[in-house]
């Protein structure tokens, strides 16, 4: 399973590597592939410091969360996403929230579902009938379904 990880779904597990977020990031290596915007690895670097003083961790806690939480995940770039995808996914964010056109771009373009915690984001692209969204639940059931489904397979 292929799935694009958001930006606020990456800093919560930054800031909290042994939550639910943080531990779907690091352990499900084999059964979810986590896909990001290449752009993603950059709007980290420009918050460290305010992951540093939202988390009261220090700066080189911040960047060794930020490798644990990253390493698993693959950065592509947007130049693979074609223009018609980008201008359709900003139609479907544009009233909601434009900074995030390249998530819904890939989900155009690569055919998968999107990985976020922003609520008003996943309401209203369901109230415009996109319905490819995870919330972080669905994802560590969906991961807990796929466990499940290679022990019985291994029997």
């Amino acid at each position: 399973m292929k799935v694009i990880v958001d930006a606020n779904i990456v800093f919560s597990g930054i800031l909290n590597t042994k939550g639910k977020i943080g531990d779907l990031l690091i352990n499900s290596v084999g059964l979810i592939e986590f896909i990001a915007p290449d752009f993603l690895r950059t709007e980290i670097r420009t918050h460290h410091k305010r992951l540093v003083e939202l988390s009261k961790l220090s700066l080189e806690q911040v960047i060794e969360a930020e490798f644990q939480i990253c390493k698993d995940i693959k950065f592509i770039s947007e130049e693979q996403v074609s223009t018609a995808n980008w201008n359709a996914a900003f139609e479907l964010v544009k009233d909601i929230d434009p900074k995030d056109v390249q998530y819904i771009a890939f989900s155009k373009q690569f055919n998968r579902k999107v990985w976020s915690g922003d609520k008003a984001l996943i309401a209203g692209l369901e109230k415009k009938g996109f319905t490819n969204m995870l919330t972080t639940d669905k994802l560590h059931n969906l991961r807990e379904v796929i466990k499940h489904e290679r022990k019985r397979r291994r029997k």
